[in-house]
């Protein structure tokens, strides 16, 4: 098979590291020329997506057999969409991976939800992406499968880190709970989509949704130090995208992931995640 990614971010990249040996040729498209070299130096082709002359993009994505959309929506809309919809329309893949969020269903306020939940995005980034879902339908059809992955985390991107650089803090908002998907999980995800027979829809997520506040002190109680102190979320003070991820109180079930994609979580926790990076030095 041949991959085309757009956007090599954290999943993304994950994934072909992951399962490179199942695609006969990865190449994509990245935003900065520091990014472009850097692919090329793992061996993938990377291509500018801005880039003047479009006609070798178009021609991987038309001859991809698998499109991974990781970009997010700007101003602008749906890079990929904007500059490539007729190319990605035309396109012969069989299957086209699209990585959401569930930020786009909403707040309810704690409760379980899942992929029969309507969305009702609050913030505009969670509206731009329930666009860019609906676009991407009307674009590839039966063939797309729509990813809403929860807050990543992993390798160079963890409670463990904020403490060592003393940016971890425990900000205590009553009542609010998180998912969290370790990246390899969500990777994991990915490749059981691209080999699902159908398309659809799945949330990524794990089994414990919880209050971030205890995830920083698990984290420091594997470090041997003490946490933060708690902070009162009404008068903490954050930036306003910080203050945003707050806006949604929800715990999400990751059921059908299971069930359809069968994948079997290797972090199903917070704390078997945090416990294994702690334990690979990541």
């Amino acid at each position: 098979m041949k991959l085309f990614v757009f956007g090599f971010g954290y999943t993304a990249l994950r994934v072909v590291e992951q399962s490179a040996g199942r695609f006969a040729t990865i190449s994509g498209t990245v935003r900065k020329p520091d990014k472009q070299s850097e692919m090329r130096r793992r061996g993938f082709d990377a291509f500018l997506i801005d880039a003047p002359d479009q006609a070798p993009i178009e021609a991987r994505i038309r001859d991809a057999d698998v499109l991974l959309m990781s970009a997010p929506p700007g101003r602008a809309g749906d890079p990929a969409l904007s500059s490539y919809r007729r190319a990605i329309a035309e396109s012969r893949a069989r299957r086209v991976i699209y990585l959401s969020t569930i930020g786009i269903y909403g707040d309810h306020d704690g409760a379980w939800i899942d992929e029969d939940t309507p969305p009702a995005p609050r913030i505009e980034r969670a509206k731009a992406r329930a666009a860019a879902e609906a676009q991407w339908l009307a674009t590839v059809g039966d063939r797309l499968s729509i990813l809403r992955l929860a807050g990543l985390y992993g390798p160079g991107r963890n409670a463990l880190i904020r403490l060592r650089n003393g940016t971890a803090r425990r900000i205590v908002k009553p009542g609010q709970v998180f998912n969290r998907i370790h990246v390899d999980d969500a990777a994991r995800a990915v490749v059981a989509a691209i080999a699902h027979p159908n398309g659809g829809l799945w949330n990524v997520c794990d089994d414990e949704p919880a209050p971030p506040q205890d995830v920083i002190a698990f984290a420091a109680q594997l470090l041997g130090i003490a946490a933060p102190p708690d902070e009162d979320f009404a008068t903490a003070e954050q930036t306003p995208m910080a203050r945003s991820f707050y806006a949604t109180n929800n715990r999400i079930a990751n059921t059908r992931l299971k069930r359809d994609l069968r994948v079997i979580l290797r972090f199903p926790t917070y704390r078997a995640g945090l416990t294994h990076l702690l334990a690979s030095g990541d």
